[in-house]
This record gives structure tokens, C-alpha cells and sequence, in this order.
């Protein structure tokens, strides 16, 4: 396939929630076009797009794949997005390569509430949308229904643009309201065929051509001008205004037909090739100086990593939105984040895992490049480096796991692999809590990191285990304290002598404070320093349960010493000793850590999520409004009963929640938590 010229280029993002028939759509219009020599299918696990053996395994897709149809003088470009929660950041990342968004919705269970997360994505990216209403030949399937739900959500910018020739098992077609024909694709393979209007739908295709017209003739004032005063609109002009509206997100179109037996497959590729927008088109993007880039074949040769993979044959595949000039291997680009330079050896068109090679991309199409070994997802490559686009706004992952190999000689093969899979997806981040001495991967969700568990032990042969996440406490006193710390030790030779009188107090929000009060040289000069560092390992083990100690002034006002057998490791352990004498007269408490959150629900389970916070020991700081029928619920809780909270939000919200969180002081936890910590620490001393 030549490089086409970006108007004769349509890049069709498929979204929706999971089951729809995203992959379906894109398989069947493979196989329409003569693309694919099958019908590709995902229950069978013989899809020409879930080609990974997870995807095949769980029969809905994980990771974005690219379907390049080349159908008349034009290349349109599918990508086959994922519609679980959990993998959401690679959907979006691949709207913005998009310049329309595809929602594919079942017409038994409509909308859901992956359709609705993408469309707000599809709003703020101001990329212009379609509707796929697909399964109308299952059993329960409603057109009008699914339709009726469209606008209840999304408003009356939709309007069918083909509608079905019955429903359920006698589904056999759709009329296309456009150019008002029936089309009909056979059953064995054949082209579709095209005739005229069953009577009996006649007045159901007049009806909706008339609110396709109502809804597009506002874009042209010539053409409403027209429309209202009763006159018929040509053909022509009915074309351009709907295109033109599609381009101004004035007008949804929304299409139906059922993948599985390929109807309304077609006139949907027609339609894409007629009305949707070209790159040229697409809503300009916005650089990191805040200046506006638009598509240009004529301008510098420049791209934006949307997605990067890692083969185990070819390396590191970066997938490329050409935004300007032409892409030639040989080609030396510069990476806007790093500044380092890379020579394009190859240019590759995948379909599904097939790659074959080109000899250029042009502005506004879709090219993977290999071996970008420090690409990532959000990098603009431009041939003088300058061109920066915006990062683009990724979700945050939130839900945090702690992970360790099995066998403790393989964790260096795991950190490795960790750090790989977190440079091709930034929804996975992974840091080492010196603390706590776990590794910690914050994800989107459990499918995310049970894939993750099973491409490592895929790919490098190392098994891992989840442990849980172990909660950053601290401990603390709440009373003064006074005690010597003395310690002596006499062997054959020289001994150990160390004499300290330490005196311990409340330091809130303060940090550790260190205090030399000695007089008269009851401890020389030279080994106050020795306390101090004594004092600050003891704090760093913790007196109650093992967590480091904070918001403390400690004194030393009193010692003696020896003059040959004292040095700072006596006086070392002789702090330690006062200092832990010192805490158990001091009221040694634990402290959580807080969280504070802001949680975003529909206002149906408003009730429910606030009811939850109490279940928490968290508290309701106030409540705002959000978008139509959302209420934002902002709340303070023990981290501890929130650090899963994606996946309890999701529970009870039925995937319709969302929220953000940052840890924010600490404050003292109830006697039964300190009790529960103090127990499990113990019991865990006693069994090592």
C-alpha cells in the first residue's frame, strides 16, 4: 500500500465497554474489503487482531491493535482498542492518533459505563464520534432502545444514519437513510446487494431522513436558509453538510448492523471514506509552549509515540501518528524528552502481529518504527528536536500492589522486567519503599497486574507472588520522659563504658530534635555525637511495633564516662538503652497515615459511597457538584482502609466511580489498630 496523502486517510478509533464487538466490527470490515481472506473471530480464539495469548485466553482484547484497510483511493486506518477499566490508558493514548471515535455499543445492553468514561475522553480530545449499534440480530435487541438511551446520555446530536430491516432472529438488513436504500449483504460471502425501500419501512426512513436533515443544515446557513423554507435539499449538499458536521462535532452519526453476519458493513466504509474526517482536519495539537500544530505533509518530518510494545523477535515497537512532513528510513529523529537522536532503519504497517515494510509515511497516517529503545508513550520525534507536543493526559494509576519472586535469586530478573513493562505502559509505575523494603507496582487494576504476573513468568520464566502492601505507620510519644541509659561491659582486655541520662518529649509536627545539655564534661564533647546517632537507630527500628519514630526532642543533661573504656560505640548502645527506657514511661502511641480523597460518583450511589466512608473510620469534608448528575464527595481516611480502594469503588459503583487520593499527615490510631499492629509485630519476632 503507496503512502496516501493525508485526505485520502481515515483513522477510526473503536471504543466501548467490553463485549460489544469492537474487535468484531473491525474483523468484519477486514473481511469485506478483501483484506482478510476469513472472517476473523474472537470466541474461537482466531481473531486476526487478539492475537496474544492472554487475549485469546480471555476473549476480550488487552492491548490496541492497528487494522490498515485500504478500500478505493483510501487507507482507513482501524484501531481496536481495549474496553476494560484496567487498560484504559492505552484507549486513550490511542484516541489521540484518532480523528474519530468509533462507539461500539450492543444493542441489547446500550450504553455502559466504559461508553460513557471515553466519550467525556472524546469530548476533551474534541475529536468528532460515531455510533455503532451492533448485535441487532440477538435475541432481545432493541434499536429503538439502545437509541433511546444514546440521547438520554448523550443528547440529540445523534441521529441514525442507517436503521435495521427488522430486529432479533429476523434482522436481515438496513436501510441506508442517506442515499434511501436497502442494503442487504448475503449469506454466502457475496457483495452486498442494494435496492429500494420495503414499503413498510417507508415512512420509518422518511421519518428519520428528516431528523438527519434537521440536525446537520445548521452547519451551512445557506443550506438551513433552504431547509426552512421547504425546499428539497440535493444530494450534494445533503453529502458535504454532513460531513461537515461530523468534522464540527455538531452531528453523531449513528449506524447499526451486526458484525458476525457482516450487515451494515459496507455502507459504513462508504461513509467513512465520504463524511469522516481526514488528518488535515483533526483538532490542531497543542505543543508544550502552548502553540497549536496541525497536520502537515509539507513541514518537518515529526511524530507522536501513542503506544510501544515489546517483541520478543523485533524489541521495542513504537507506534507513530505522523503529525508532519514525510517519514523515510534512514531518517535521523530527535527524541523532544531525552534530546538523543535515533536513525529510522525500518518503517512497518502492522496488521495485528503481520508487519510488512513501506518505504514512507506521510502526514496524518499510522507507522510503527522498531528498536526506539527510549521512546515512550507521549514522545514527539521530529527531525530538529524542537517540536514538543503536550503530554498526552493519561489516567492515574491507583491501585497498589506489593510483588516478590518466589525464589529471592530471581529478583533482579523481576526488577528488570518490571522497569521494561513500566517504560512501554505508563499506567504501570514501580518504585523500591526503602522503608518498608518492598517493591511496590501501582496499577488500574487486578486484570492489569494479573496479566502483568503472567507475562513475566511467560517471557522470563520468573513466578512472583503478590504480598500485601505494608502501611507506612509511625510511632510517637505523647508524655515527658526521663531515664539513664548505662551500659558496661568488661572482658579480659579493655571494656565498654557508656553513662547517659536521656530526656524524651513531644515534638509535634517538628521532626527529631537533638539537644546537648551537658555540663562540666560529664560526657566529652566527642561522643555527644554518639548519643545522638544511638537515639536515631532506635527511632528508625521503632519501640511498639517496628515503625520508625518521628516528632521527637531528645535531651541529654546528665553522664558519666570512663576514661579508657568509654567510646562511641558504649555510648551508642548506652543511648539506645535510654532511649527505649525513656518510652515506656513516655506514652508511646502508633500514627496512621491519612489520606485525603476526592471521590466522584453518580449521584445514584452518592448515599452509598458516603454510608461506605464511615464503614472506613474516614469523614465527610464536604460535598461538591460535578458534571450533569455527578457529585463530587471530598473525605479524609486511615490509608490503610482506603490503599484498595479502586476496586471497591468499582464494586459499589458499578464501574461508575472515580477518584483521586494523596497521603496528608498522620494521626493517631485507635487502641484496637495499635493493639492488632503490636500483636502481628510480635508474633513475628517470635517466629524468626
Amino acid at each position: 500500500m503507496a503512502a496516501p496523502i493525508p485526505e485520502h486517510v481515515r483513522t477510526i478509533v473503536l471504543v466501548g465497554q467490553d463485549g460489544a464487538g469492537k474487535t468484531s466490527l473491525a474483523e468484519a470490515m477486514l473481511h469485506v474489503s478483501g483484506r482478510t481472506p476469513r472472517m476473523g473471530t474472537t470466541h474461537d480464539g482466531k481473531s486476526y487482531l487478539d492475537y496474544d495469548d492472554e487475549e485469546i485466553r480471555r476473549k476480550f482484547t488487552i492491548s490496541t491493535s492497528v487494522a490498515p484497510i485500504p478500500y478505493k483511493d483510501y487507507k482507513i486506518n482501524l484501531l481496536d482498542t481495549s474496553g476494560h477499566p484496567d487498560f484504559i490508558g492505552d484507549t486513550i493514548a490511542t484516541m489521540y492518533a484518532a480523528e474519530t471515535a468509533m462507539f461500539v455499543i450492543d444493542a441489547v445492553d446500550g450504553p455502559q459505563v466504559m461508553t460513557t468514561k471515553l466519550w467525556k475522553a472524546a469530548e476533551k480530545m474534541n475529536i468528532s464520534r460515531a455510533v455503532f449499534i451492533n448485535h441487532v440480530d440477538r435475541e432481545h435487541a432493541d434499536f429503538g432502545a439502545a437509541m433511546a438511551l444514546l440521547h438520554a446520555r448523550f443528547g440529540k446530536r445523534l441521529s441514525p444514519v442507517t436503521l435495521p430491516i427488522g430486529q432479533q432472529s429476523e434482522f436481515e438488513g438496513v436501510i441506508d437513510v442517506v442515499n434511501m436504500k436497502a442494503r442487504y449483504f448475503g449469506k454466502d460471502d457475496a457483495s452486498e446487494r442494494v435496492e429500494d425501500i420495503p414499503a413498510e419501512y417507508m415512512e420509518r426512513a422518511n421519518s428519520a431522513r428528516e431528523r438527519l436533515i434537521d440536525a446537520i443544515a445548521e452547519v451551512d446557513e445557506e443550506v438551513m436558509m433552504k431547509y426552512l423554507e421547504g425546499e428539497e435539499l440535493t444530494q450534494e449538499e445533503v453529502v458535504k453538510c454532513i460531513h461537515d458536521a461530523i468534522n464540527q462535532n455538531v452531528f453523531v452519526p449513528v449506524y447499526t448492523g451486526s458484525t458476525i453476519i457482516k450487515q451494515g458493513i459496507q455502507g459504513l466504509m462508504e461513509d467513512i471514506a465520504t463524511f469522516f474526517p481526514h488528518p488535515r482536519e483533526h483538532t490542531a495539537y497543542v505543543m508544550t509552549n502552548g502553540e497549536k500544530l496541525t497536520i502537515d505533509e509539507n513541514g518537518q518530518a515529526a511524530g507522536l509515540v501513542f503506544k510501544t510494545t515489546s517483541d520478543a523477535f523485533v524489541g521495542r515497537l513504537s507506534y507513530v501518528k505522523v503529525i508532519s512532513g514525510t517519514l523515510e528510513p534512514g531518517m535521523d529523529l530527535i527524541n523532544a524528552r531525552t534530546g538523543d537522536k535515533d536513525r529510522v532503519g525500518k518503517l512497518l504497517v502492522m496488521m495485528g502481529k503481520e508487519s510488512t515494510e513501506v518505504k514512507s509515511a506521510k502526514a496524518g497516517d499510522i507507522i510503527i518504527i522498531p528498536k526506539l529503545d527510549d521512546a515512550r508513550v507521549s514522545d514527539t520525534l521530529s527531525a530538529d528536536g524542537k517540536l514538543e507536543l503536550a503530554p498526552i493526559p493519561l489516567p492515574t494509576p491507583l491501585y497498589p500492589v506489593a510483588i516478590e519472586a518466589v525464589n529471592k535469586k530471581e529478583e533482579d530478573k523481576l526488577g528488570t522486567f518490571l522497569t521494561k513493562t513500566a517504560e512501554t505502559d505508563p499506567t504501570i509505575q514501580i518504585r523500591r519503599d526503602e522503608e518498608t523494603h518492598q517493591t511496590i507496582v501501582t496499577a488500574m487494576g487486578d486484570e492489569q497486574i494479573n496479566t502483568l504476573l503472567i507475562r513475566l513468568k511467560e517471557t522470563t520464566n520468573v513466578e512472583a507472588q503478590l504480598v500485601p502492601v505494608r502501611v507506612p505507620y509511625r510511632e510517637t510519644i505523647r508524655a515527658k520522659a526521663e531515664a539513664q541509659g548505662r551500659h558496661k561491659k568488661q572482658t579480659g582486655g579493655s571494656g565498654q563504658f557508656g553513662d547517659c541520662w536521656l530526656r524524651l518529649e513531644p515534638n509535634p509536627d517538628m521532626g527529631y530534635e537533638f539537644v546537648d545539655e551537658i555540663k562540666g564534661g560529664a560526657i566529652p564533647g566527642g561522643l555527644i555525637p554518639a548519643v545522638d546517632k544511638g537515639v536515631q537507630e532506635i527511632m528508625a527500628e521503632g519501640f511498639l511495633a517496628g515503625y520508625p519514630m518521628v516528632d521527637i526532642k531528645c535531651t541529654v543533661f546528665d553522664g558519666s564516662y570512663h576514661s579508657v573504656d568509654s567510646n562511641e560505640m558504649a555510648f551508642k548502645t548506652a543511648a539506645r538503652i535510654g532511649f527505649r527506657a525513656c518510652c515506656e514511661k513516655a506514652n508511646p502511641v502508633i500514627l496512621e497515615p491519612m489520606a485525603d480523597m476526592r471521590v466522584t460518583v453518580t449521584d445514584e450511589f452518592a448515599g452509598a459511597v458516603m454510608g461506605d466512608i464511615s464503614t472506613r473510620r474516614g469523614r465527610i469534608v464536604g460535598t461538591e457538584g460535578g458534571d450533569a448528575g455527578e457529585t463530587i464527595i471530598i473525605m479524609r481516611a486511615p490509608y490503610a482502609e482506603v490503599v484498595n480502594y479502586t476496586r471497591d469503588l468499582r464494586s459499589m459503583t458499578r464501574g461508575q466511580g472515580s477518584y483521586t487520593i494523596e497521603l496528608n499527615g498522620y494521626e493517631q490510631a485507635p487502641g484496637d489498630v495499635q493493639k492488632k499492629l503490636v500483636d502481628e509485630y510480635q508474633a513475628a519476632r517470635n517466629a524468626s
